[in-house]
């Protein structure tokens, strides 16, 4: 090949190499000759005319994100900030509008964005505003589609992710929130009290009826014995009176003894003398006689009573 004619081989490849070009999955290229609109090109490997044809621009046909900060004021007067994430994709059909109709569509739905919060966020209360903060994404997804599908767009999902008040407003509702648990708390506190004093009362209750139980089975027990004791003396000759008064001796005595075997008991039992028993022997008997002889008087002023 002739020398001079090696620099019109390699613009010829080059001008054949620049006529090829290649589109990327989920993509769009836009092709235009000498300045106008000439075609819409899909993914893969694509060709057009060199120097008359260029691709003008790309979209992308992906589901994107656009973050959007907003500044507000709610109802109750507290500034807030909130953070609405716009999900939008270009829709194939209307690659051409999307293109040439919009210069930067970011800058579009962050003010129609702006506009659609700040026209329903001060119609709410803060409280408000957290419990229907799905409502304010669905105005705005409405807002957006009806003015995004002309240009292209198709407006997926809005989500308001963030709710950011006042530092000193949320510090107020921490404070609030606390209140309302210690409160909880005490309510709770003061139910388990409650609780543990009835429970403690009926304890105790029980174990009164309990112990008084007992000390009438005990009792019931000790009479039983002394009636059996003075059947016994009886048989041998010992008049109630005397049995009754032995009986007490008795018990007497043995009340004597287990003091006597405490080594460090204090109690004194007064009186004490030896002849402490039979003085009270003497003592039981003559007062059984003389009630005895009481009993016996009364009776008889009854009954001559009756008689007249």
């Amino acid at each position: 090949m002739p020398f001079y004619l090696i620099p019109f081989v390699v613009f010829g490849l080059l001008i054949l190499i620049s006529s090829f070009f290649i589109v990327k999955q989920q993509s769009a290229a836009i092709i235009e000759r000498f300045g106008r609109f000439q075609s819409i090109r899909q993914s893969g490997l694509q060709m057009k005319i060199p120097l008359v044809d260029r691709v003008a621009g790309r979209l992308s046909l992906k589901i994107q994100q656009l973050d959007v900060i907003i500044e507000t004021k709610t109802l109750d007067d507290v500034f807030v900030r909130l953070k609405v994430s716009v999900q939008y994709k270009v829709i194939k059909d209307k690659v051409y509008d999307a293109f040439y109709k919009l210069d930067y569509p970011h800058d579009q739905i962050t003010s129609y964005v702006f506009d659609v919060v700040r026209a329903e966020v001060p119609k709410m209360k803060l409280d408000d505003v957290f419990v229907k903060k799905d409502d304010i994404a669905l105005a705005v997804k409405a807002e957006l589609n009806d003015a995004m599908l002309d240009y292209g767009f198709d407006i997926i999902k809005t989500l308001v992710t963030d709710i950011d008040p006042d530092s000193q407003v949320k510090a107020a509702m921490n404070r609030i929130n606390a209140s309302e648990r210690e409160k909880i708390a005490a309510q709770f506190e003061g139910d388990a009290a409650r609780i543990l004093i009835v429970e403690k009362a009926k304890a105790e209750a029980e174990s009164k009826r309990l112990q008084g139980q007992g000390i009438a089975d005990q009792r019931r027990e000790i009479a039983r014995g002394l009636e059996e004791s003075v059947e016994v003396l009886n048989r041998v000759g010992i008049n109630s009176q005397e049995a009754s008064a032995l009986i007490v001796v008795t018990q007497h005595y043995d009340t004597l003894q287990s003091l006597g075997e405490e080594t460090n008991s204090n109690l004194i039992l007064l009186p004490n003398a030896p002849q402490a028993g039979s003085n009270m022997l003497n003592d039981m008997v003559a007062s059984f006689a003389a009630s005895n002889q009481i009993g016996e008087a009364m009776k008889e002023a009854r009954n001559s009573k009756k008689e007249k």
